[in-house]
């Protein structure tokens, strides 16, 4: 399979949200964002926005770092955001029931390097870096293989 990529400067906060509105109004259950990039880098950002994006109406999105896992119904369909930052075994993905999320619902994973060899193929990785001269600017490359990806990414981006 080829990789796929496309890159993104966003400037503020408010143009990481954007994005991720648009983004999440293309997505469906079955499909997975793969979220990397160190603490601070605007992952969590990112997913919230895309969450609340998606929400008949707003409701508080808190960083799963602690419960690994936050549903949420959506009129897209059932939304996981995970944080997989405090897992040390494969084992332990398996017990959160991620593996049947990948089919029923849309899942943002933030530090999926956890997943090791459970990570979907079909997934959209997004990597997430902070700008050195701009406290606000983000870089963000998006890169992926499943042949899915290219229409949704024309409309969102």
């Amino acid at each position: 399979m080829t990789l796929h990529s496309l890159s993104f400067t966003l400037n503020s906060p408010e143009e990481t949200a954007d994005l991720a509105a648009r983004l999440g109004a293309e997505l469906r259950p079955g499909d997975i964002l793969l979220l990397e990039g160190e603490i601070g880098s605007g992952k969590t950002h990112f997913a919230r926005s895309l969450i609340q994006s998606l929400m008949t109406v707003p409701e508080d999105v808190p960083s799963p770092t602690f419960t690994l896992v936050q549903a949420y119904d959506t009129e897209a369909g059932e939304i996981w955001h995970c944080d997989l930052y405090r897992l040390s075994a494969v084992e332990e993905i398996e017990e959160l029931g991620l593996i049947e999320a990948f089919d029923a619902a849309i899942c943002l994973v933030e530090w999926p390097d956890a997943l090791g060899p459970l990570t979907p193929g079909a997934a959209l990785k997004l990597t997430f870096e902070t700008d050195p001269n701009s406290m606000d600017t983000r870089h963000l490359t998006l890169s992926w293989s499943d042949p899915k990806w290219p229409p949704k990414l024309e409309t969102a981006a």
